[in-house]
Parts: C-alpha cells; sequence; structure tokens
C-alpha cells in the first residue's frame, strides 16, 4: 500500500461524520435505504408518535425523518454533524424539519412546542455514544423531553460476540481486491470499533469509527434508572419475535402517565 492516510476522518465540528462520509451516505444500493425497510421503519413510528411529536436523536440525512414528516408527523432532529444535516435540509421537505446542532446524549431540542410523544435512535446509533455514563444520560436526556405517556425507541444490533474466534478480537466483514472493513472488539470494556481500509488510484486509506455496544437487558436498567419502563422488544420494524438468535432489535420503553 503506497502512501496511506491513516487519519481518522474526524473534525470538531461533526465528529466522525463529516462530509466525506456525508456525501456518500445515502446509498441507494444499501439495505437500510431500501423501500421496504424504511416503510416498515416509518409505519411503526407513526402509530407510536399518533397526533404528537417526535423527536429522532442523530437524525442525520433525514432518511427516516423525511419520509415520517411525509406522514404528517412534525419532526424535529438533534445532530453534531452539520454536514448531514446539510444533506437533510437539501432534500424535499427536509428545510422544514427542525434540527437542533449537538450532542444528542445532552442537547435540548430547540423548539418552545412543548413535550414529545416520540423520540427515537435507529441503526445502531445509540453505539455513537461510546461511555455508558453517555447512554445513560441519553436515556435521562430523552425522558426531560418526553411527555408523559410518551415512548422511546432504539434499533440496535446485539453485539455479535460470538462471531469472534477463540482467542481473537477481529471480525471482517467486507473483503474485495480495494476494500477491506473490520470490528475491533474490548469484551472489558465494550467498546468496538469500526475500521476501513481502501485502496483508490494505488493511494491507500484508512479509516476508523468508534463505538460502545450495550445488551438488551443493560439499556432496560439504563432506561429505569431514567424512570421509563420496557413496553416491546421485537426483532425488527415488522415485529417478530425477540429470540436468543435475533441479531437485532427495536425496542420501546414508556414513560409512565
Amino acid at each position: 500500500m503506497d502512501n496511506a492516510d491513516t487519519a481518522p476522518d474526524v473534525n470538531d465540528e461533526d465528529g466522525y461524520f463529516g462530509e466525506p462520509v456525508a456525501a456518500k451516505y445515502d446509498d441507494p444500493a444499501s439495505d437500510m435505504f431500501a423501500t421496504a425497510t424504511v416503510e416498515s421503519t416509518v409505519d411503526l413510528l407513526a402509530g407510536l408518535a399518533g397526533e404528537g411529536r417526535a423527536l429522532e436523536l442523530g437524525i442525520g440525512t433525514g432518511r427516516i425523518a423525511v419520509p415520517l414528516a411525509r406522514r404528517g408527523v412534525e419532526v424535529h432532529g438533534i445532530d453534531m454533524s452539520r454536514a448531514m444535516v446539510a444533506r437533510l435540509r437539501a432534500k424535499p421537505g427536509g428545510d422544514a424539519i427542525g434540527v437542533t446542532i449537538g450532542d444528542f446524549s445532552a442537547a435540548r431540542a430547540a423548539t418552545t412546542d412543548g413535550e414529545f410523544s416520540l423520540a427515537y435512535l435507529v441503526y445502531n446509533t445509540i453505539m455513537n455514544l461510546t461511555s455508558q455514563e453517555a447512554q445513560v444520560a441519553c436515556f435521562r436526556n430523552v425522558a426531560a423531553h418526553l411527555a408523559p405517556g410518551g415512548t422511546f425507541v432504539i434499533e440496535v444490533g446485539v453485539p455479535k460476540l460470538r462471531n469472534l474466534p477463540p482467542g481473537r478480537n477481529v471480525v471482517p466483514f467486507h473483503t474485495s481486491p480495494t476494500r477491506w472493513a473490520f470490528d475491533i472488539y474490548d469484551c472489558a470494556t465494550q467498546n468496538t470499533s469500526s475500521n476501513y481500509v481502501e485502496v483508490v488510484d494505488g493511494r491507500g486509506s484508512y479509516r476508523s469509527i468508534p463505538f460502545r455496544y450495550v445488551w438488551p437487558s443493560e439499556l432496560d436498567l439504563m432506561a429505569q434508572l431514567a424512570g421509563m419502563r420496557l413496553r416491546e422488544r421485537w426483532e425488527g420494524w415488522a415485529r417478530e419475535p425477540f429470540t436468543g438468535e435475533s441479531t437485532k432489535h427495536v425496542s420501546v420503553w414508556e414513560k409512565p402517565v
């Protein structure tokens, strides 16, 4: 590999989701942008929002927020990345969605219209908070935004520790002649990272994004500490049963009335 750039793609303004990531994020070939995936997600969230307002933490480019708003739900968002939010605002209807720039574990939505009936975090975004303290703070921040009876939804993968070979801490998830991607796990701290190596025109680049994986039962305890309780847990947005073989879950916690 020649002239490898090993600097992580991170800056103080946008975190790990700056313009290079934002420019490629909306990939129509990705399963997360498939029509069936988006529609099933929006169906469930719209039902939970009812006649109330929804708050998306880590709203990004509006993959879910824009179609949810088209259903007539008033949507607000919190996100640290100005580059991602710029992509949201460039979409039809995206400029009508209010967004607060900040850390969603602590920032309050810049709106004076009252509480929310729904808050949600999709596609593993809870793991972008890389400490247990920050994840606990996120639940407390959500509870402060929700009206009594409101719900908090998280979509996140079940930690894939069963994929680790004995004595190893690295799991590859993509290999090709020009691109390699792998996860690194620290089972003592629950810290992990997704790492990407790519070669274009003989020049190599390396990018690493840190995460903290979290167990379903741990999330339930975080909810309890924030004064919420588990209402539902499914394997996916179509409400499939959650089992010991499920690779992800969609969980719903409720703020008591």
